[in-house]
């Protein structure tokens, strides 16, 4: 896991932070102000990807309905295959 490299207090306060939020309002706040806006649009967009990859949509399709390069819709496919399940696990919840 690459996350694994960087676990410690200050990652789980941020994780323990991100539970604390209770309305996608309240999302909106915390993250205009943790992240700056290519920071949102990459993790918007990677999130995407992975919702059309699971519904079964091609790269090509993904592609050219996100945005995303031919290389963001591989690293994401490659989550989706060989990562953490956390995508999976989103995901599937909002099902």
């Amino acid at each position: 896991m690459q996350i694994d490299r960087l676990r410690g207090k200050e990652l789980d306060d941020l994780f323990e932070g991100i539970l604390k939020l209770e309305t996608v309002e309240e999302c909106h706040h915390f993250f205009d102000d943790l992240c700056t806006t290519n920071e949102l649009v990459s993790l918007k967009q990677r999130f995407q990807v992975a919702k059309m990859i699971k519904e079964g949509h091609t790269y090509s399709k993904v592609q050219n309905e996100t945005g995303a390069s031919s290389a963001t819709v591989s690293r994401v496919k490659r989550c989706l295959d060989y990562g953490s399940e956390g995508y999976h696990m989103i995901i599937d919840r909002m099902d």
